[in-house]
């Protein structure tokens, strides 16, 4: 095997394909990068089982071939050498032979046969999507995916065509996180559920362009297409929350909020709950909403932290607590200036809603505060 490529060519396939990369492992061939030349292109794998990714990339090849070799040490070297071309050789040793201006490395490798195939995916179902938008979709609720493994479904997100709508959801069982989007063309219905670990590792490698993936689903496996790069997740299993049915809605009291406003008084709030001298303790903020005022407070050994907004206030007055991580995720994850936070009583989940009609919807439980 020999090729001569440019190093930011190679360094965007590293870049990619190392997030799936096996961490923990008892089969070292997982911890390294499957490299096969095809003619004048130059293919790097990596898969630890759940996640696999290919990427491709045009070289000049002047010996066909494949090897493996781990992927933190030929990482790491080609992101150090000098911009500029380099050529890469297995030798008869079976070393990969690293070249670039005056710098030479040499590395062993393993054997590319005993490196586990991508499974083969018969797409029974799929969609196209420009990269920014899935993008978009994946960032707005990513972060209410479970972090327990009791449930493991609820460590994914459910991505549902419904009426030719795609719905990404996440749920932990505090809080729900919705995004929707009407697709462009005629798509079937369909259900899957895909590991969050995997979607965050996605949205790490697509684009922030009107370039279009496609995301096609089979029985136990999804893939996600773009031009040059592959990827392969498996879909976890198991019947996830019928989502539509635990949302509200009609509400009690109804604020108005400026979502910045809001978010900064969440932001210096929670610096007395998250107390550092408390670290293993979790402080509710205590928000009170009486008409045309909203104070969040928070009180404990740190010391004592109070808000006051002055917005617009709709129903009836309300004292209730949360858990103020669960809304500052959800703030940072709006785009809008103004939003509506809908409230039932101080036992039942608050709702941070579009103003006119939108395409996103939070739900967060309340935790009982101590008399």
């Amino acid at each position: 095997m020999k090729f001569v490529c440019e190093k930011d060519n190679i360094l965007k396939a590293i870049n990619s394909v190392t997030k799936a990369v096996a961490v923990r492992t008892t089969m070292p061939i997982l911890e390294g990068i499957l490299i096969q030349t095809n003619d004048n292109e130059v293919k790097f794998t990596t898969y630890d089982l759940e996640l696999g990714i290919e990427y491709i990339i045009n070289c000049k090849v002047s010996e066909q071939g494949s090897t493996v070799v781990n992927s933190i040490m030929f990482s790491e070297i080609i992101r150090k050498l000098p911009d500029s071309e380099i050529k890469i050789t297995l030798n008869e040793n079976n070393l990969l032979v690293i070249e670039c201006e005056g710098s030479l490395y040499k590395l062993a490798t393993m054997n590319p046969e005993e490196f586990p195939e991508l499974p083969k995916i018969n797409v029974e179902n799929s969609l196209e999507i420009e990269q920014n938008a899935l993008k978009d979709m994946v960032r707005k609720t990513i972060f209410a995916v479970s972090t327990e493994e009791n449930r493991p479904i609820f460590t994914g997100c459910l991505f549902e065509i419904k009426n030719n709508k795609l719905n990404v959801v996440a749920v932990d069982g505090f809080r729900l996180a919705w995004k929707t989007k009407l697709l462009q063309q005629k798509v079937n219905d369909f259900a899957a559920v895909i590991p969050g670990r995997s979607l965050n590792e996605i949205n790490k490698i697509i684009l922030d362009s009107f370039d279009t993936i496609k995301i096609g689903v089979a029985k136990n496996q999804a893939l996600f297409e773009m031009e040059n790069c592959k990827i392969v997740t498996r879909l976890l299993d198991g019947e996830f929350l019928n989502y539509s049915s635990v949302i509200p809605s009609t509400w009690e009291t109804r604020i108005r909020v400026d979502k910045n406003i809001t978010q900064d008084c969440f932001e210096r709030v929670s610096l007395i709950s998250a107390s550092s001298i408390e670290k293993e303790k979790k402080y509710p903020v205590k928000i009170t909403i009486d008409i045309g005022k909203v104070t969040i407070s928070c009180t404990n050994q740190t010391g004592d932290a109070k808000e006051e907004m002055y917005v617009t206030t709709e129903g009836q007055n309300l004292e209730a607590g949360f858990n103020p991580k669960y809304f500052l995720d959800a703030l940072r994850a709006i785009d809008d200036q103004e939003i509506f936070i809908d409230f039932g009583t101080s036992i039942s989940p608050c709702i941070i809603r579009p103003v006119e009609d939108g395409d996103y919807i939070y739900m967060i439980l309340p935790i009982r505060m101590k008399e």
